[in-house]
């Protein structure tokens, strides 16, 4: 394999940091990757938050989910799907104006220019993990950081149309560690042709052997099966309600209301 690929392929979340800080000339090459990232129309509807504050590190460790690791971590990126800086120079522009001109709306960013502009900074951080990588640092993605949206945007001056979708903890790798690679689903399960393949029902079992392999090891729930386990860990736990909540408040802001 060539070494883009090599990084690619053994790439594994990392939780733990050597303690030595991230050099500036690195981290100028991960955050000038992240920018090289492929974006919805040149747009670059996304913006990056380089988190500093040694208390504001602190404050996301509680915020998102209670990780105490996030607080260590000696690079912390906050990638924000962000439509303000377009709108701002709609406004610049008198777009306003042109669309009275023209008898049309002047509308907002909608839910879909939320989702567009998720995918451009969800690329983005891609980029920034893949550099990182390839320069001996590791990263984990924090999506707790789409939870308390009220306490983010205050701590962070969140313009209406910025919402922060992701959140790379980053760091060298300490000396010594051993990479240890998660289950994925084979291929033939998630790969399809021309259309959706809902085949997967019929080797459910199949599909998620690997993970069932976790079930002694992760049932504290009082569970039957990696099912129940997965649910009360993941999809029924109080952090996921906590994002619906954040996420629904976020929304709000996007629905294309008309600007006069």
């Amino acid at each position: 394999m060539n070494n883009a690929i090599d990084v690619i392929m053994n790439r594994v979340s990392l939780r733990k940091y050597d303690e030595r800080p991230v050099a500036k000339e690195h981290i100028d090459i991960i955050l000038e990757c992240a920018m090289r990232a492929p974006t919805a129309g040149n747009m670059m509807l996304y913006s990056i938050i380089q988190v500093k504050d040694q208390k504001k590190k602190e404050i996301l460790s509680k915020t998102c989910d209670n990780q105490p690791f996030i607080a260590k971590a000696p690079l912390v990126l906050i990638f924000l799907a962000d439509y303000q800086r377009w709108y701002d120079y709609y406004i610049y522009s008198q777009v306003t104006d042109y669309c009275k001109s023209k008898g049309i709306k002047f509308e907002g960013p909608s839910e879909a220019n939320l989702l567009l502009a998720t995918c451009d900074a969800m690329i983005a951080a891609q980029n920034a993990v893949i550099a990182g990588e390839a320069l001996g640092i590791g990263s984990c993605y924090i999506g707790d950081i789409m939870e308390n949206y009220e306490t983010h945007k205050e701590l962070f001056n969140l313009p209406k149309w910025a919402f922060p979708v992701g959140m790379l903890c980053m760091g060298y790798y300490p000396e010594g560690y051993n990479k240890v690679k998660r289950e994925r689903f084979d291929k033939k399960y998630i790969v399809y042709t021309d259309k959706y393949d809902d085949s997967y029902k019929d080797n459910i079992k199949d599909c998620f052997k690997n993970i069932e392999k976790r079930f002694n090891e992760e049932n504290e729930f009082d569970a039957k099966n990696m099912g129940q386990v997965h649910y009360a860990i993941k999809t029924g736990a109080d952090f996921s309600k906590e994002m619906t909540r954040s996420v629904r408040v976020a929304l709000k802001n996007w629905n294309s209301e008309i600007i006069e």
